[in-house]
């Protein structure tokens, strides 16, 4: 038997709960769990140190979230309903401070796909991506000019990476980058996966002249391997729920404007 799973057979109804709403916002407060679960915070913490030792949980300064590894991200249509609420919110009030007649460029990202279907109504854009799923979805738009990035496609969730898309891209200079992320860690840096994806990621921030991250709840405090970037190369920030600790301190001492889309 796998040994996760006998653990959690093993576990309390009260921490069985817990983990139900850790698989739900991946992350979360103690005082969040501890209001949630109508306990004290010293239950929680109790709770969370068994769960802790049994590998179900990773505790960070203030919080737990569910184990995840560094290497591999979830698949694409585990991604595209994770969260999709928020990702929706965070889409349309992205959408909403967008001036009309602005270059913007999407890149690769659950969260940017959705951006890229709320700019379907929008007239005199011109946008650049290397996600195909954006192309597709913004070439139903007659009053958007699309522009796709070479490279080489990615089976998994049709984004395209590698060097030529790299060299394609350093041939703009855009108003606006809209860009996804993996991982925000406590120490301020973004990351993600993929070097491919980071390297034509961090040529999209390069060529911008503002960057806006669009980022929902789950991605505070998720590991990953590879830096993209830091919270200081970052000029505006959109999320679904109030950052938490440490990222309101993060944030401000990076001088990074934070929307929390309603």
């Amino acid at each position: 038997m796998d040994k996760s799973k006998h653990s959690a057979a093993n576990a309390n109804p009260r921490q069985l709960l817990l983990l139900a709403q850790l698989r739900q916002c991946q992350s979360a407060s103690v005082e969040q769990l501890a209001q949630s679960l109508g306990v004290t915070l010293q239950t929680v913490r109790r709770d969370v140190q068994r769960l802790a030792e049994q590998g179900l949980v990773a505790r960070f300064h203030g919080g737990v979230r569910l184990p995840s590894s560094t290497i591999e991200n979830l698949a694409h249509p585990q991604r595209e309903t994770l969260h999709a609420e928020g990702k929706r919110r965070i889409a349309r009030t992205v959408a909403q401070q967008i001036p009309p007649g602005c270059s913007v460029i999407l890149n690769i990202g659950t969260t940017t796909e959705a951006v890229a279907r709320a700019l379907l109504g929008r007239q005199g854009l011109r946008v650049i991506t290397n996600n195909i799923n954006v192309a597709a979805t913004l070439s139903g738009n007659p009053d958007c000019e699309v522009i796709v990035a070479g490279g080489v496609v990615r089976a998994r969730d049709r984004g395209i990476v590698g060097e030529a898309a790299v060299d394609f891209l350093r041939q703009f200079r855009v108003d606006i980058a809209i860009i996804g992320i993996s991982g925000i860690e406590p120490d301020g840096t973004l990351r993600d996966y993929d070097l491919r994806e980071v390297k034509v990621a961090q040529t999209i921030i390069a060529q911008a002249r503002e960057v806006w991250l669009v980022a929902d709840h789950s991605k505070f405090n998720r590991p990953a391997m590879v830096q993209l970037a830091t919270l200081a190369q970052i000029d505006r920030l959109f999320t679904d729920a109030p950052p938490p600790e440490p990222f309101p301190r993060l944030l401000k001492e990076a001088g990074v404007q934070c929307t929390v889309a309603a």
